[in-house]
């Protein structure tokens, strides 16, 4: 496509075979570059929030890229062909609005939130960012040495850097194991070159989706997209190498140190996003460590004060996922949250209840709608959806998705954790934590 050339767009409302229909109370137009542009107006919202979503995160880079994905984020905000740093940021602030972005392991967005009559604006400069960075050689230099802070401070933040070693742990050798900041080595090899590779590859319209919730009209936005990503190139510059697929095998990560607490992660083989396999270990999730009634905080919080946090959660990824458990603890009681949590595990697995059951998924449900009454949640679903799934999935869809999961799915689905290999991950003083291959003894015999 070529700057300033007009093109019509097509309306379309994408479905996959077996699925059910797109949300009607959502516009979605497809233009012929392939970008899709998707909205919701809200009577009640006088902003706007809207983004661009890419379908490509930190387990699309190649091993001499580990990292890069997120530092495009940051250089994306440091000036264009025709703004500088400080132009794109006082002319968002200037109508009271902000910029933000975020990577992920599977994609990475744009966002900005304005009052709705300055959305041209907004539009106007996440294109900028998107189709026309500098990526100047000053600017990288300096930002580099911004993400070698970053890494710094999730080394020094016991509570972060366990997350980072639980997925290495679980997925070794594998994109999706590997820290989204990257290492300081190859954060301090990426070149421009290397930047605008990763753009060709990954940034074109067929990726991306352009989408906003709030004061917004559709027909608006839609020729404001024309307009100011007709720049945006239909294809990639290069044919992108197929993503990795991702296997949990399980794995062992200490560090030993000299922290108040031990900070420790459990983790077994969790269920992808597609198909809805995941919403049984969601809603087992939730009644294992979800809430003040949850399991693990009755029993390890409630009744034996051995953390002041304790939870369990499920992530999903497109071809897999991963289930955890997560608290912090003193060093002389690491041994005994261990044992206990294992122990609420089995036996969550062999007696949920239908009012456990009802009432993880009365949370899920509240909080899936509270989500959707503020224009940025909804515009982070509406953008995920369409990104994933061609479609903005009806509320009602997913209420029914839920309330079809009966007991039997959600205990089978606990049940499904005690036969998985158990990774470990911890950061703190760790003489009280027993190996990874006596924490399997523990839950098999707790199973």
């Amino acid at each position: 496509m070529t700057a300033g050339k007009t093109l019509k767009a097509k309306i379309e409302k994408p479905v996959k075979p077996g699925e059910a229909g797109h949300d009607p109370a959502v516009s979605l137009t497809t233009l012929p570059s392939g970008l899709r542009i998707v909205s919701e107006r809200m009577a009640h919202a006088s902003t706007v929030s809207l983004g661009i979503w890419i379908g490509a995160g930190a387990r699309d880079e190649l091993p001499h890229e580990h990292g890069l994905a997120h530092l495009l984020e940051h250089m994306a905000f440091k000036g264009t062909a025709r703004r500088t740093a400080l132009q794109i940021a006082e002319e968002i602030e200037s109508v009271g609005g902000d910029l933000n972005a975020a990577t992920s392991v599977e994609y990475t967005c744009y966002t900005a939130r304005v009052l709705g009559q300055d959305l041209p604006l907004a539009v106007d400069i996440l294109a900028d960012i998107l189709t026309a960075p500098a990526l100047s050689a000053e600017e990288l230099a300096r930002e580099k040495g911004v993400i070698l802070q970053e890494i710094g401070a999730v080394q020094d933040t016991p509570d972060d850097l366990v997350y980072d070693r639980f997925l290495q742990a679980a997925f070794p050798e594998q994109p999706l194991g590997r820290p989204i900041l990257g290492t300081a080595e190859t954060v301090k090899s990426f070149t421009p070159e290397a930047i605008r590779a990763y753009l060709g590859r990954h940034y074109h319209a067929g990726n991306m989706v352009l989408a906003a919730a709030g004061a917004v009209d559709h027909d608006e936005l839609v020729a404001l997209a024309e307009q100011a990503l007709a720049a945006l190139p239909a294809r990639p510059a290069a044919t992108p190498a197929p993503r990795m697929p991702a296997a949990y095998q399980g794995g062992e990560a200490r560090i030993d140190g000299d922290e108040e607490q031990v900070h420790i992660v459990l983790g077994f083989p969790g269920k992808p996003f597609t198909n809805g396999v995941h919403y049984p270990l969601q809603i087992f999730s939730a009644v294992l460590g979800g809430g003040l009634s949850s399991r693990l905080f009755q029993e390890v919080r409630e009744r034996r004060g051995l953390a002041y946090a304790v939870d369990a959660f499920h992530w999903p990824f497109s071809d897999c996922g991963v289930f955890g458990i997560s608290a912090g603890t003193a060093p002389d009681d690491v041994g005994e949250l261990v044992e206990v949590a294992l122990d609420c595990l089995s036996q969550a697995a062999r007696d949920v209840s239908e009012a456990e059951v009802a009432r993880a998924r009365a949370q899920m449900k509240v909080g899936l709608l509270a989500s959707l009454e503020s224009p940025g949640g909804k515009l982070e679903q509406m953008a995920r959806q369409v990104l994933v799934f061609g479609r903005a999935i009806p509320r009602e869809e997913l209420a029914r998705r839920l309330d079809a999961v009966s007991l039997a799915d959600v205990r089978a689905a606990g049940e499904g954790l005690l036969g998985g290999v158990v990774t470990v991950a911890a950061v703190g003083p760790l003489d009280g934590l027993a190996p990874a291959t006596a924490v399997r003894a523990l839950l098999a015999r707790a199973a």
